[in-house]
């Protein structure tokens, strides 16, 4: 049908306007698209260029080198040695069992190394290398390196692993590291990037783990260009790490490896410390270990044989081993009593081998008792009874008060593993503990160091150094970091009258040098080196009714294990101390017998700065003393002997 001619001029107006607003809105939509590319190309082109390179470049971590270790003479403790290893990338091997096999031909492989390499690379990408062989030789690195056409895919690779280069003398002290586990992760709330690299070694006890941080130092970092899948195609740049700080230690390492000799295969520890400043020269647990065994991983029967052996050669006995510090304590109780002003330095009390308390008898290790003694007879020949007289006159708080005063149950800021605190009881303590009441039989245990007195050699040498100086002692381990003196601490003035420790000094030196003193089979003979120290037998068990009816009576009769402790803390010169010294034997018997002639030897070996003369020694021991020297100092020789060997 035709269209009049004003229908013709409306349809044609009508498309006109249509064709106009979609026009309108193409052109309007262009002009966002390109003003939309202009964004993205021209003001976001910097944000879009470092996405692109993200997908391009990986950042990976360069581990630093851990910060080494040294005495106080320079000697090293703990360093860092090349750790040759090898490693096998996959797809570059091709038949990666053709090139084992030729590997094998050419250096040692461990076969439950080589079992794990295996399934680890199954695991695995297989671009990333797997280290089929850990610590081998140059020789054996050289040996692939000329062999390198006929081993695709097999790289040697140097790094830095630990090393302990006086092996058992510091293993307690320094502690050791090892590869980081998933146990050590989770105990660290935002753990390092560093920690999660492969085999990275970390401290797991003593000083090494204690200053981890310090030691540890900050990762550098590399730039390398990666492909679609993540392989490494080429480093384009590097930045090294910081290294980690280096300390030195306040220990004298000839006088810790007598030290830890002259304890030999006792269940023993020994401290030396320096009287003036706290530092301490000699901290040897016995028996001792090789940590060298644990940087990369102890086998099953090496550490089963550490773990089973009843002596606990792993537990560090200097600050870990709490003891019932026995007639040691003594000082304690009489500067208590002294300062309360309960007792005179003269007054005296009567021993009869016992004294009732409360219907119960407590007995004086002289059944036939010591008749009148005073402060310094009680302390020369350990008479009990005149200490349970004094501790019901001054009671236990002031006994406590005194005790820590003297540096017993404190925790010593020291960066070893499980410092304990010790114990210094107190009624509060008793009741909040074990909901009881005290009673004054505690008093009386507590004060000759039995029942819940609690020490550890640390303490207790530093107890030996706060009397023979009047000053508030603290002990020292860190003498720098990175060369940077660290501070002493302490050195106050004790809050006790001067005159009344002149008193304790004195009796502690008729312990050692009178004819009657409890020590003077283990005196100093050199005048100008005497000491003064005190004996002390802390009882593990009591013997049983029916092991007296067995005929069990002593020691001696007894096995190991339930034997009493035995103690001696010493100071000297007594005109002028310059080191105080502890020492406990485990189940050892008595004090005067096992711990005095080793502390005794230990002092002198301190003064001399060596093997002491003979004529330093009592005359009727000098033929043993010099046989005894011989053979310390022949082990010594091997043991360093070995060591370098194995460095």
């Amino acid at each position: 049908m035709r269209r009049s001619p004003r229908e013709s001029i409306d349809s044609a107006r009508k498309i006109s306007r249509r064709a106009l607003l979609l026009g309108g809105a193409q052109i309007g939509f262009g002009g966002l698209l390109a003003l939309r590319m202009r964004y993205m190309q021209v003001d976001q082109a910097d944000e879009f260029r470092l996405l692109a390179e993200e997908n391009r470049i990986n950042i990976r971590l360069i581990p630093p080198a851990r910060g080494e270790v040294f005495d106080r003479n320079g000697m090293v403790i703990a360093k860092n040695e090349p750790s040759y290893r090898i490693s096998i990338v996959r797809e570059d091997a091709g038949d990666v069992d053709e090139v084992i096999r030729r590997l094998s031909a050419l250096v040692e492989l461990d076969e439950e190394e080589l079992n794990r390499a295996l399934s680890e690379m199954k695991r695995s990408a297989p671009f990333l290398p797997v280290t089929v062989a850990d610590r081998v030789s140059w020789e054996a690195i050289s040996r692939i390196a000329v062999n390198a056409p006929a081993l695709p895919g097999i790289t040697p690779e140097v790094g830095l692993s630990r090393q302990y280069p006086l092996g058992p003398d510091f293993a307690h002290v320094a502690g050791y590291v090892g590869p980081v586990s998933d146990y050590d992760l989770s105990k660290i709330e935002d753990p390092d990037q560093l920690l999660r690299i492969p085999r990275f070694q970390i401290g797991k006890v003593g000083l090494e783990a204690k200053l981890e941080e310090q030691l540890r130092g900050k990762a550098g970092a590399k730039r390398v260009e990666v492909n679609a899948v993540g392989r490494v195609m080429r480093e384009l740049d590097r930045r090294e790490g910081q290294a980690g700080a280096n300390l030195q230690l306040t220990l004298d390492h000839r006088l810790q490896n007598y030290v830890q000799a002259r304890l030999g295969q006792e269940s023993a520890a020994a401290v030396v410390l320096d009287c003036d400043t706290g530092d301490i020269l000699a901290c040897a647990s016995a028996p001792t270990f090789d940590p060298n065994l644990f940087v990369r991983g102890i086998s099953v029967a090496d550490y089963k044989a550490l773990t089973e052996n009843p002596y606990r050669p792993l537990a560090n006995k200097t600050v870990q081993g709490l003891y019932p510090p026995g007639s040691t304590f003594k000082m304690v109780t009489a500067l208590a009593a002294l300062d309360a002003g309960v007792v005179t330095p003269d007054e005296t009390v009567y021993c009869r081998g016992h004294i009732e308390v409360s219907n119960r008898r407590f007995h004086c290790w002289k059944r036939a008792g010591h008749g009148h003694v005073d402060l310094q007879t009680s302390l020369r020949e350990s008479c009990d009874v005149y200490y349970y007289d004094l501790a019901m006159r001054v009671g236990i708080e002031k006994i406590s008060a005194m005790a820590e005063q003297l540096g017993l149950g404190q925790r010593f800021d020291i960066p070893m593993s499980a410092v304990a605190r010790g114990r210094a009881p107190t009624k509060a303590w008793k009741k909040e503990t074990y909901d009881q009441d005290w009673v004054i039989g505690d008093t009386v245990n507590a004060s000759i160091g039995q029942g819940y007195v609690l020490a550890s050699p640390l303490q207790l040498a530093v107890m030996s150094a706060r009397l023979a100086t009047g000053r508030a002692v603290e002990p020292r381990l860190i003498k720098t970091i990175d060369g940077v003196e660290q501070p002493h601490r302490g050195g106050e003035t004790l809050a006790v009258d001067e005159g009344l420790l002149k008193q304790v000094r004195k009796a502690m030196f008729a312990v050692s040098n009178n004819r009657r003193g409890t020590a003077y089979r283990s005196r100093i003979i050199e005048d100008a080196f005497r000491m003064a120290g005190k004996t002390g037998t802390s009882q593990v068990r009591n013997i049983t009714t029916a092991e007296r009816a067995r005929g069990v009576t002593s020691n001696s009769d007894l096995p190991w294990e339930r034997r009493d402790h035995a103690l001696f803390v010493d100071f000297a010169p007594y005109k002028s101390p310059k080191y105080a010294v502890s020492v406990v034997v485990e189940h050892g018997g008595g004090g005067s017998t096992a711990a005095a002639p080793i502390a005794r030897d230990v002092t002198l070996q301190a003064l001399y700065e060596g093997d002491p003369p003979l004529e330093a020694y009592p005359s009727a021991d000098r033929s043993r003393i010099k046989a005894q020297q011989e053979r310390l100092r022949r082990e010594r020789r091997e043991f360093l002997s070995t060591d370098r060997e194995r460095a």
